[in-house]
């Protein structure tokens, strides 16, 4: 199953984490590439969204936001809010966080998953050490495998290097391509051993 973590317009924009431009466009494209390949090969895709709004902000979220004078970011019904480049397809399940960088958190992601008899989730989005980190920390708890698409993903406070070096060895993780779905796609149980790992690259 196919994890698209929080590419949303308020994550994607260069201008509101100075983060490189062509680094967020090249995940993004390479992303909705993995989507299309995900839905060729009959692997499920589901998406996961964040909304900030101060209502279902919890006080540390708020007095750390307050302390570094940001603001709210994906408030419902924003522009930032909406999905970037990538749009559900009918029938495509999406998972809605309030104020909390974990998927599996106040949401019935992991009940989805179980009636779907998931055991392998790939992710992609934003952002490698955050989101995506969180919610894979918590799957490989929950006892599922792990793979890491490493050119749709981005690292926001680490080096993209470091954090998916971590994920290999704390989750087990496996990394690799948008562009080699027969890593990805499909998953034998048995074969506990991982692939040589992937340089990180985000090329478009």
């Amino acid at each position: 199953m196919l994890i698209v973590v929080d590419l949303q317009n308020d994550f994607c924009t260069a201008t509101r984490h100075q983060h490189n431009p062509d680094t967020l466009h090249a995940v993004t494209t390479n992303t909705a590439r993995a989507i299309d390949t995900a839905r060729t090969h009959g692997t499920e895709v589901v998406f996961v969204r964040f909304i900030g709004d101060l209502e279902h902000q919890p006080p540390s979220w708020r007095h750390r936001d307050a302390t570094r004078g940001r603001p709210p970011k994906c408030r419902e019904g924003t522009w930032g809010a909406q999905f970037h480049t990538v749009t559900p397809a009918p029938g495509e399940r999406v998972f809605t966080k309030k104020a909390c960088f974990d998927a599996f958190l106040h949401t019935d992601l992991h009940h989805h998953l179980t009636r779907r008899a998931a055991h392998h989730l790939v992710f992609a989005g934003l952002y490698t050490d955050v989101c995506v980190d969180t919610t894979a920390r918590t799957a490989f708890q929950k006892g599922y495998h792990i793979t890491i698409l490493t050119d749709c993903t981005t690292a926001l406070h680490l080096a993209d290097d470091d954090i998916l070096r971590f994920q290999r060895a704390l989750y087990g993780a496996r990394t690799t391509t948008h562009d080699h779905p027969h890593t990805w796609t499909r998953f034998t149980p048995d074969n506990t051993e991982p692939p040589s790992p992937t340089p990180h690259t985000a090329s478009a």
